[in-house]
């Protein structure tokens, strides 16, 4: 053991450039996939990270006035209080939108526990008027429902009729339930002379509770309703409830990154075990002289063990250390992910778990490389008997022949010496292009959802609903709509609950357009429905029924049947796909009184929605509900900024494996670097051969990865998208001049990595080149 563990010592100080460079792969492949573990948790977890950034409550009590708060905070396992608010319930209004909203009045400064989180505009601040100015911070989900902005002014209600003219200050995001048009109100926060203003008698409180012990949620619950009353609680909301109303978000962040982080740790393991293999390979001259002088195979493959295992512990060791200090500094959604990944769950798991992972990693890799080398007859003279590559081709010699130049010949020899040999490096130099590639599949879909709707489901931009008091006519409303000029179709409509067979579940049954004027459903498989009883279905409503295209359907709509024949499956980004369409025609021969519930605006190209809403609200004077059709894009637009980050970690994994690649054909090609000298060769040629050999290898790894990448991103977002009840058919590839930019960033990196190693090959004497040939 004395033995191996001096030969290792002094392989070390004669390799210090080799072993400074396993060092620094293992620890940038290992802070590569901590930077993607702390992004995977940061988006994966957005009510989580607010939960966190917000000091969010537990639990939230919704009091009558005068219900004494003050003796919640000295419950056992209460660690602190947020408010209590005075609130009062209003409805608030702006430009055809209306939304039901408790103001909570809050201070000049947001409170420490269940604060809210600005995301744009300002908090709270009175103005010149005094402290009973006229602004209202909403939360975010309550601004997209009104479609809301920092400046604009919004007209509230209270509950005695009194309608009061707001300024929007800011929006914010809570760790609360989010407002659904069919649900709980949505949040906004007032100044307390607002609130006077607002609504002087009717309020009640709210006040949030934040734990100790999260599981200790129900039975603090209980006490804290025996505290104060069962008669003065009117209602309790729990931080899982909040969470739950998420987890359609964290389920396709989720889905989404759990396939970039399994290719990104594959893309590190075979990058970290090719440093390892190379450097084996690099050493076989010494081996054979250690052999030679005594060593046993054992005692080779120990030193090995002994020396890259200790490479891996410091390289992991740094890696480590250097993203729990330095990467919180990194500017960008990356460092923002690191400065909040220690709060979000699982960060103690990822943090031990990668760096163990990784180094028994390294230590399988390791060990083959070792077993291996302990295999190599202590014959030095056999490794330069070998040949370095195959013979010339008959193409190579032509080529020559046709004075093409040499360095250009040689270096496409160099590239691809033997089919085993070349698939190997071609392969994985790829995988981090196609998993590139596949990122930017996810993005090229989310910028469709923005740039397409009607491919996505959702032709309809806006839905303007008539049945208002002091509304105008259906009459009256279409004639409007024909004096506006960027509304390019109107499609009456009705929706309704319907009961699936065997009445164990519900579903969406949706009358749009006529026989006449039928709807432009986005249909993705078998074709629109035009004739009576025809029908098409979301994926969601396919699975849930078990039918296909072709099959009739029954279900039960208040109580009377309706039967329909599927003939096509149409792209439902709402209700989980569990949506069933049909004309309006055809639900009016089940119902003759059936009347439109709401008109469907499909919009010229072009025309922006918010300019349309604005217009057609000044028309009909405020009297219409107007809504923006949701898009799913609003839900995935952070992982825009999580999906470059990726794209950028991917791109240092890449960078390791290629400098790998390179420096192992450099090695390799030594004897290669004799010869061409010897036959006349200038340095310069030299140097283009290696530069050459490096380009075409990383075109033909990128060209391979961007072709396998787009046709794995389609397939995973199309399987996403199934998968949700969406439906297949919502892949969109990139568009063709960003996958020749990835691969020529690939062929440009490569030969910029590969000038410094071609130089130094260029510069070295024969001497130098015959003794590795020994």
């Amino acid at each position: 053991m004395r033995a191996t563990l001096r030969w290792a010592h002094a392989d070390f100080r004669a390799h210090r450039g080799e072993a400074l460079f396993v060092v620094l792969a293992s620890a940038g492949i290992i802070a590569s996939l901590l930077l993607a573990g702390a992004l995977f948790s940061y988006a994966a977890n957005p009510w989580q990270r607010t939960f966190n950034q917000s000091q969010g409550a537990h639990i939230w009590l919704q009091t009558r006035a005068g219900a004494d708060t003050a003796a919640l905070s000295g419950l056992d396992g209460v660690a602190a209080l947020s408010g209590p608010y005075r609130t009062a319930a209003t409805t608030v209004e702006t430009q055809g939108a209306r939304a039901a909203v408790a103001l909570r009045a809050a201070q000049t400064r947001p409170p420490e526990v269940g604060r809210p989180l600005v995301t744009s505009g300002n908090w709270l601040a009175p103005s010149g008027g005094g402290p009973a100015a006229g602004t209202v911070v909403l939360e975010s989900s309550v601004a997209r429902a009104l479609w809301a902005e920092p400046g604009d002014t919004v007209r509230v209600t209270g509950q005695d009729g009194a309608a009061s003219a707001l300024r929007v200050t800011g929006v914010a995001e809570a760790a609360e339930p989010r407002y659904r048009p069919d649900g709980g109100p949505g949040i906004g926060w007032v100044l307390p002379g607002t609130l006077d203003t607002l609504a002087p008698d009717d309020t009640g409180q709210s006040v949030g509770l934040r734990l100790e012990n999260a599981g200790d949620t129900d039975f603090m619950v209980q006490r804290a309703v025996t505290v104060l009353g069962a008669d003065r609680v009117a209602q309790v909301t729990k931080w899982q409830q909040a969470r739950a109303e998420a987890g359609g978000d964290d389920r396709l962040f989720g889905q989404l990154f759990a396939v970039f982080g399994l290719g990104a740790l594959l893309a590190a393991a075979f990058a970290a075990s090719g440093a390892i293999g190379a450097r084996v390979r690099g050493q076989l001259r010494d081996i054979a002289v250690l052999k030679a002088v005594g060593f046993t195979p054992g005692q080779v493959v120990r030193g090995f063990l002994v020396q890259h295992l200790a490479f891996a512990l410091l390289g992991v060791a740094l890696g480590t250390a250097a993203i729990a200090v330095l990467g919180e500094r990194i500017p960008g959604p990356i460092g923002d992910a690191a400065a909040l990944w220690q709060d979000l769950p699982g960060y103690a798991a990822l943090m031990t778990g990668v760096p163990c992972g990784a180094i028994l990693l390294i230590a399988a890799a390791t060990g083959f490389a070792a077993w291996r080398a302990g295999r190599v007859p202590p014959v030095p003279v056999a490794r330069a008997a070998q040949p370095s590559a195959a013979p010339m081709t008959a193409l190579g010699r032509r080529a020559l022949g046709l004075r093409v130049p040499p360095a250009l010949v040689l270096g496409w020899r160099s590239a691809f010496p033997r089919r085993g040999r070349t698939a190997v490096a071609v392969g994985r130099l790829a995988l981090p292009l196609v998993l590139i590639t596949v990122a930017l599949v996810a993005w090229s879909t989310l910028d469709r959802f923005r740039s397409r709707p009607a491919e996505m489901g959702m032709p309809a931009a806006l839905t303007v609903r008539a049945q208002q008091p002091g509304g105008p006519t259906e009459e009256e409303l279409l004639r409007t709509l024909a004096e506006i000029p960027e509304v390019a179709a109107v499609h009456p409509g009705a929706e309704m609950a319907a009961l699936v067979p065997g009445q164990t579940g519900t579903i969406t049954l949706r009358g749009l357009g006529t026989a006449g004027r039928p709807y432009p459903s986005a249909v993705a498989e078998g074709r629109a429905a035009r004739g009576p009883d025809e029908a098409v279905a979301g994926q969601g409503l396919l699975d849930l029924l078990g039918v296909r295209i072709g099959d009739w359907v029954r279900m039960t709509v208040e109580g009377r049947p309706q039967i329909l024949h599927i003939v096509g499956r149409s792209i439902e980004p709402e209700s989980g796909g569990r949506v069933v369409s049909t004309t309006l025609d055809t639900l009016g021969d089940r119902d003759p009184r059936l009347r439109p519930d709401f008109h469907a605006l499909v919009l010229a190209d072009g025309a922006d929605p918010r300019a349309v809403r604005a217009a057609l609200d000044e028309a009909v004077g405020g009297t219409l509900e107007i809504r923006e059709t949701p898009n799913p894009a609003d839900r995935l637009e952070p992982a825009r900024g999580v999906i470059a980050a990726l794209i950028a970690v991917l791109a240092l994994i890449g960078l390791t494996e290629l400098l790998t690649l390179i420096g192992t054909g450099v090695r390799d090609r030594g004897r290669d670097l004799l010869a061409l000298k010897a036959i006349g060769l200038t340095p310069r040629q030299i140097g283009s051969v290696i530069v050459i050999a490096a380009g075409l290898t990383a075109l033909v790894a990128a060209v391979a990865g961007a072709a396998l990448g787009a046709l794995s991103g389609a397939w995973l977002v199309d399987a996403q998208g199934s998968s949700s009840g969406m439906g297949a058919g919502i892949a969109r590839l990139p568009p063709w001049p960003v996958l020749v930019t990835v691969v020529t960033g690939a062929v440009v990196g490569a030969v910029a990595a590969a000038t410094l190693p071609a130089t130094r090959a260029a510069r070295r004497r024969l001497a130098d080149s015959l003794s590795e040939t020994l």
